[in-house]
């Protein structure tokens, strides 16, 4: 598979190479930065990958949850089990949050105890959040397993200028929630360090709809980063990352019994090297991740596990225009949950090469073998191009192979099978992007996936011996395919208008994936009534979703629409005062069959830099 795949790209990117070659001209403004596209830093027009990118606010300081603001962007989408704090997963292109790997400053953050190791966004909110990069399709060649359906990368605040720094945020409103956070930090003429801390607590909602009793949540978070130039060439750095979390949950409408608690605690770390020899950057690094949850009242008492990364990386300047990127890394996960007991190793090797022929065109070609202590070799591979014809014209096209190893649960609990083998894909994207000067942009961008070898619970499966089923191969294809639109364009100086649309048809062997919406739509204003007061109305809807087979036959999963405004005042160049409304119109509707969403709700709250 792997071999055909990158075998039609290179078919695909001689075509458009031709015409770029013979293209003469400037080289035109190509925007930020970008970090998660390849394994060095980037020009956002020069890579070929979709990538969305949230900064500041925009980074979900406008929500409860960062999950709700990524929901806003074209192709994404969420299921949960509740309010705030209760179970929450994100869907990337109609393929579930299994396959979207998460990393907070470096650290890989998925849950290595978890049934299929995704995140939990639930109770994720954007106290010291300061940037996230989505990248979508299969990113394996890259990020290794799990990054089928694309990767999150969040950075936290960092100083900008010298001296002294941060910001900080109150918070208070509906079903008596509370919550605040501050950043400060330091930058020196060789070194910075930055501190984030957040407290959440709510009352909450129902989790589940069989009952009226609510379910509350309290959470607190830190974040700690630093590097420092030891020398000229020689820079050392390192995160620390700790959330520690206690939510209420709904445990059984069988039996009705909405007396359960869950306790999490979350422990993350990376330190890091980075050396320059000549034209050469080396960064050597150390990553730790661990997380233990506790249900004193559940079936499985404890949910325990962790992981351990070691990696080099280099960067090598070649000539003006190719950057060769390659690099080793060791990692060790191990999971024990009392009866379920396990671990892995996997040692990966990667290369990417960096090309720039011309000025109006860029490509990136990765290959990488991940080799598993216990079910052997992938090689997987990412081909990515961007043409600019003219200025503010953009083309792509990538294809990318990826894979999931089968979760240590999968294999070694008491519904596991130890013989299962890593899913497989396959993605295609093309895509055109259309900068209208400063009033906007425009974007469109058709994309394909195809999972072989996927694993799912199997009622009939008897490998593991449980009488109830097991984790099983299951015959048949996934595909998602569909389309993105988005755009935003400025009307006036006081005036925007930005939209998203997003077409998904995703199926497993002919039948629909449960969960996943075929229509998704983003409308939106934003607004500047004076030089003091400025607001922002959006609306999303979603239509034609298939609930899971294990919801109630009163479940409320279909087609809802959800309205949020907010206002804010500018008190002064350092502070101004908001209000936020979400659920407007107090829609009620369900992303989880039988999982209450929360109703119409306000807050308000204060912002402060200094």
């Amino acid at each position: 598979m792997t071999q055909r795949a990158l075998a039609a790209l290179l078919t695909t990117t001689s075509l458009i190479a031709a015409p770029a070659l013979a293209q003469e001209g400037e080289l035109f403004d190509l925007g930020q930065i970008v970090l998660s596209t390849s394994l060095s830093p980037v020009e956002r027009g020069r890579t070929g990958a979709t990538v969305e990118v949230l900064e500041g606010r925009d980074a979900g300081g406008n929500d409860n949850r960062v999950i709700d603001r990524l929901v806003r962007l074209p192709g994404v989408n969420l299921t949960s089990n509740g309010g705030l704090g209760a179970l929450a997963g994100l869907q990337v292109r109609g393929l579930p949050a299994r396959y979207v790997t998460v990393r907070i400053n470096g650290i890989n953050v998925m849950d290595p105890s978890g049934t299929q190791n995704q995140f939990n966004f639930g109770g994720f909110t954007a106290a010291g959040v300061d940037r996230i990069e989505l990248l979508k399709g299969s990113q394996s060649a890259l990020y290794g397993s799990e990054a089928i359906g694309g990767v999150v990368n969040i950075t936290t605040f960092q100083p900008t200028k010298l001296g002294f720094s941060g910001q900080a945020q109150v918070e208070a409103g509906s079903f008596d929630t509370y919550s605040g956070s501050l950043s400060v930090g330091y930058k020196g003429e060789r070194g910075k360090v930055a501190l984030s801390y957040g407290y959440v607590e709510t009352d909450g909602i129902s989790a589940q709809s069989f009952n009226t009793e609510k379910d509350g949540f309290e959470q607190t978070t830190v974040v700690l980063t630093g590097e420092y130039d030891l020398t000229d060439t020689l820079t050392l750095g390192g995160a620390l990352y700790y959330r520690d979390g206690d939510v209420e949950i709904d445990r059984s409408s069988f039996a009705n019994d909405f007396t359960g608690e869950i306790f999490s605690t979350e422990r993350g770390a990376r330190v890091f090297a980075n050396w320059q020899t000549g034209a050469v950057t080396h960064e050597f690094s150390y990553g730790y991740y661990d997380i233990d949850r506790k249900d004193p009242g559940g079936a499985t008492t404890r949910f325990q596990g962790d992981r351990q990364t070691y990696s080099y990386t280099g960067s090598a300047g070649l000539n003006p225009m190719t950057v060769l990127n390659f690099g080793i890394e060791h990692e060790r996960e191990e999971i024990d949950s009392g009866v379920t007991q396990g671990s892995e190793k996997t040692t990966s090797y990667v290369a990417e090469l960096l090309l720039s022929p011309t000025a109006q065109f860029d490509i990136s070609a990765a290959l990488r073998y991940d080799d598993n202590s216990d079910f052997g070799g992938e090689t997987t591979g990412r081909i990515a191009a961007v043409w600019r014809p003219v200025e503010d014209l953009a083309f792509r096209a990538v294809i990318g192979t990826g894979y999931r190893a089968p979760s240590l649960f999968e294999r070694f609990s008491s519904f596991g099978d130890p013989n299962l083998k890593p899913e497989t894909s396959i993605s295609y994207e093309l895509g055109v992007e259309r900068t209208l000067g400063d009033l906007g942009y425009l974007r469109a961008t058709f994309f394909y996936t195809e999972i072989d070898d996927l694993i799912d619970f199997d009622g009939a499966a008897t490998a593991c011996n449980s009488g109830f089923g097991c984790y099983n191969q299951v015959s048949g294809k996934t595909k998602s395919r569909g389309v993105e639109l988005s755009g935003e364009y400025a009307i006036n100086p006081s005036l925007s208008i930005y939209g998203a649309y997003t077409f998904t048809s995703a199926k497993t062997d002919g039948e629909r994936l449960t969960r996943t919406p075929k229509h998704d739509t983003v409308l939106g204003l934003s607004a500047q009534f004076s030089d003091r007061l400025s607001g922002y109305f959006d609306a999303r809807h979603v239509a034609n979703v298939k609930p899971s087979p294990f919801a109630p036959p009163d479940n409320k999963v279909g087609d809802y629409t959800v309205v949020g405004a907010g206002l804010s005042y500018t008190v002064s160049d350092r502070a101004e005062l908001y209000l936020r409304v979400e659920n407007l119109f107090d829609e009620d509707y369900e992303t989880a069959g039988g999982f209450n969403q929360p109703g119409r709700a306000a807050y308000v709250g204060v912002r402060a830099s200094f």
